[in-house]
């Protein structure tokens, strides 16, 4: 059943990398929750849809603007 879990989350490092952001970013990101995620204990665990939702709703925003 969960065979895929595993690359259906990503870690902070992995967001960075998606998003071409800094740390600084990816955490204000998180803490706001203007991105999509949760955290056990103290890492954040990111589902890989939420950044793929948090992009299309940046680009819909955007476009609505022009």
């Amino acid at each position: 059943m969960y065979d895929n879990f595993d690359s259906e989350i990503i870690t902070v490092d992995e967001l960075m990398e998606m998003l071409y952001i800094g740390k600084n970013t990816a955490y204000q990101l998180l803490n706001s929750g203007e991105l999509r995620a949760f955290k056990i204990g103290k890492v954040w665990k990111i589902p890989k849809d939420a950044v793929s939702e948090y992009i299309l709703n940046k680009t819909k925003s955007h476009t609505d603007e022009l």
